[in-house]
């Protein structure tokens, strides 16, 4: 794969940021909220422009049509992350879709109304994948009606599958027999990140499960189990039950460390490195970072190297908001 890790033009951006705020703030300032927004926006546009140029051995760029879905942070896709500056269009332009949890209900009907203002707004320009989390199987059907009237693709969950843990018996909205070659074609999708052990104890069966559905889009873990998929495993879930064709996304963590992963090495702890900054609230296994310094950033990239070589369509960057949940760093 190739070995750049950040294009130069947006290096030199960053440096030109950093040293504006540097000349407005005395020492003991930081970066404000508004600030590590625009550094996301920069990674995700990065990691866009980096994924879709990986050349093979040939010199020719593997997947020039690479999907990127960050997961929420749908204020990221406007100017200072506010509806009324209007659209960045840079970022809009560097992404797929957006993934969002919890837009109708979270637990209960509790409609995010802000979110969905910027949505409605989006959906004409990328695709929308609401995941819901219901406290009764009985409201799965209107939260699949919401989405469907807003025009979103949704994958409703329960308190049994609050980690998406495994695959849903029940019908899936819109099946169809289409081959599904973009994201903008899709009507349905599988969230599938974490696989409970008692119902797919082993790889095999997780995709002989996988491989019994009509899912236009399965979105996994290229770390499902102890190894990662590799490209045959990955081109077995690429055809849906009914031989229609379907996009395979996996998950990655672009705002947080997670100690289970490949790169975390012996020693690390919050503040070792430096950029591992803050506790993510509810995981004690995983670190919100300073998603800005290189060292990370280079770690991303490597990541989703091995995601394009296990021959995925693209990638669902989950923790986009990381540039909030630091701001008092």
């Amino acid at each position: 794969m190739s070995q750049l890790k950040k294009p130069l033009y947006k290096l030199l951006i960053i440096f030109v940021l950093m040293g504006f705020q540097l000349s407005c703030a005395g020492s003991g300032d930081t970066w404000d909220d508004d600030d590590n927004a625009i550094r996301m926006q920069l990674f995700v546009e990065d990691i866009s422009a980096y994924a879709r140029s990986v050349k093979n051995k040939n010199g020719d760029p593997v997947n020039p049509n690479f999907i990127i879905i960050p997961q929420n942070g749908a204020e990221l896709a406007y100017n200072d992350t506010e509806q009324s500056e209007g659209l960045r269009t840079s970022y809009v332009d560097a992404i797929d879709g957006i993934g969002i949890e919890e837009l109708f209900y979270f637990e209960k009907l509790d409609i995010d109304q802000e979110r969905l203002a910027m949505l409605r707004e989006l959906k004409g320009k990328t695709k929308i994948m609401v995941s819901d989390f219901v406290s009764d199987n009985n409201n799965i059907s209107h939260a699949l009606k919401l989405n469907h009237d807003e025009g979103f693709i949704a994958f409703p969950r329960a308190k049994d599958n609050y980690n998406y843990e495994y695959i849903p018996s029940s019908l899936i909205p819109n099946e169809n027999a289409n081959d599904i070659g973009s994201l903008s074609e899709a009507q349905n999708y599988l969230y599938f990140i974490g696989p409970n052990p008692d119902k797919y104890p082993t790889k095999e069966q997780m995709i002989a499960a996988i491989k019994l559905t009509n899912y236009d889009v399965v979105l996994i873990d290229l770390f499902s189990y102890e190894n990662a998929f590799t490209e045959p495993e990955i081109q077995q879930l690429k055809t849906k039950a009914n031989n229609g064709k379907r996009l395979v996304i996996s998950y990655i963590s672009v705002g947080s460390a997670e100690k289970y992963r490949y790169y975390w090495q012996k020693g690390w702890r919050r503040g070792s490195p430096s950029w591992i900054k803050k506790n993510y609230s509810g995981y004690p296994d995983e670190f919100w970072v300073e998603f800005w310094n290189q060292e990370w950033q280079n770690i991303i990239y490597d990541y989703i190297d091995k995601i394009i070589d296990a021959g995925f369509d693209g990638a669902y960057l989950d923790n986009v908001e990381a540039y909030y949940f630091l701001e008092n760093n």
